[in-house]
């Protein structure tokens, strides 16, 4: 739990660097403005698009652990090129190859997190999980801002690479559970021997892995949409992130331009917002979803969809002129409130998604997070704020008001969370039984 928090603390860490030193870069490049810094926030998400559904779909079938690690270790180094780009399109093409990062991990780590932990405790799980990145997050822009105002920009890139390959030999000793593994122990079930067999990654041939990809992901696709808790999670989970990416991204510019802040002061702020308000969140919440599970089965779709609604009324206030003291107070408060409904809605997700199916939910859940959030929110801020004169708060109360359907595209999943959640337990025990079946039949024989 801890180490699989770490990878995306590292992560967040380093997706977040661009926040604390977006204004050297604008500065240190021709042409660059704000339209162009967004492009850097989002270059990482066009690849994270294209592969994270295939990458779930691996991490269903082969080494999740292995996957990890590679993946750190390949963004660390990408990571380090970066300090180095002579030119702002190189430094964009490098930010790019960052999306197989959070692309190939977030699908095997969320996998293997379901598998260590049974339902009644994953809220918790995710909790440590998510709370780290919201730490990575904090430190990422606070340390960014810092070093790129002593020593300047390039210098900010070259922080994270260390601890990523420390992590990644931490990740690479870890046990790749069996694949359902908790929800069986959770019923009493046994594990079907099947399960436990290892296929090898490339046994028949790489055009004969691809053509079986592209068939199975198709496949996988149909059984996981036909969900009607996860469809319409996906659909509210997608209005929520875009607002949230888009004023997440642009919060640090904010306070230097609506509060005349120095990059450092700012990078601070923001990253004490952050870790005050939004790993507190993100503990309470997970302990809650744990607690409320037991007495209400729709507990993690309902709670998510109430904290956005309350976290975006109190953000709207927020961007009213106000002092500095009562913005940032009100946005500890805003963070705290929709950090809450993060542990809920990744363990909602694990209970309604097949065990044997979890890497391709949450490659749905990440791909869908990506195309409606830190791809295309980042850049729209951008484009609107260059639009009224570089004016965010503007362009901030434009992006907000999604939040509303999301949270209600949340409450109206509740209606199906408890048949949704049935059915996978029944296929395990239907599962099992024909297991002791055909156990019973070899003794015989």
């Amino acid at each position: 739990m801890w180490l699989l928090g770490t990878v995306l603390l590292v992560d967040s860490a380093d997706q977040s660097i661009v926040r604390g030193v977006a204004t050297q870069i604008e500065t240190s490049f021709h042409n660059v403005h704000d339209f162009q810094i967004s492009l850097l926030a989002s270059a990482s998400v066009v690849i994270n698009a294209l592969v994270t559904m295939p990458a779930g779909y691996l991490a269903d079938r082969w080494g999740r652990v292995h996957a990890i690690a590679y993946t750190v270790v390949m963004w660390s180094l990408v990571s380090t090129l970066g300090a180095a780009a002579p030119t702002f399109l190189t430094l964009l093409i490098l930010r790019a190859l960052l999306g197989f990062g959070q692309g190939i991990t977030e699908p095997s780590a969320n996998s293997l997190i379901a598998d260590y932990y049974q339902r009644d405790g994953r809220g918790r799980a995710f909790s440590v999980q998510q709370s780290l990145i919201f730490l990575g997050t904090g430190l990422g822009v606070a340390i960014s801002s810092l070093i790129g105002e002593t020593y300047g920009w390039r210098a900010a890139y070259l922080f994270v690479s260390i601890p990523g390959l420390l992590v990644a030999f931490l990740v690479s000793r870890m046990i790749d559970p069996v694949r359902g593994e908790s929800d069986m122990t959770y019923i009493g079930a046994e594990l079907p021997g099947a399960a436990k067999e290892k296929t090898k990654l490339f046994e028949f041939g790489v055009r004969r892995f691809l053509a079986d990809m592209v068939i199975g992901l198709r496949r996988d696709a149909k059984v996981i949409l036909r969900i009607p808790t996860l469809r319409l999670t996906l659909v509210g989970v997608a209005a929520i992130l875009f607002t949230v990416s888009a004023v997440g991204f642009w919060l640090p510019v904010f306070y230097q331009r609506s509060y005349h802040m120095t990059q450092g002061r700012a990078g601070v702020a923001f990253g004490l917002m952050v870790v005050t308000g939004g790993i507190p969140g993100i503990l309470v919440g997970g302990r809650l979803a744990d607690r409320l599970i037991t007495k209400y089965q729709t507990a993690r779709v309902v709670m998510p969809g109430l904290c956005a609604i309350a976290s975006t009324t109190v953000f709207l206030i927020s961007f009213m002129r106000l002092p500095f003291s009562v913005t940032i107070s009100l946005h500890v408060v805003g963070f705290f409130i929709g950090a809450m409904a993060v542990p809920a809605l990744r363990a909602g997700l694990s209970d309604v998604t097949p065990h044997q199916l979890r890497g391709t939910g949450f490659g749905a859940f990440n791909l869908t997070s990506v195309l409606f959030g830190s791809a295309a929110a980042p850049v729209v801020v951008g484009a609107l704020s260059q639009h009224f004169g570089g004016n965010l708060r503007t362009a901030f109360i434009i992006v907000l008001p999604p939040v509303y359907i999301g949270g209600i595209f949340l409450l109206v999943a509740k209606r199906h969370v408890v048949k949704d959640t049935m059915a996978i337990f029944q296929a395990i025990m239907e599962a099992d039984q024909e297991e002791q079946k055909l156990e019973q039949e070899r003794f015989q024989q």
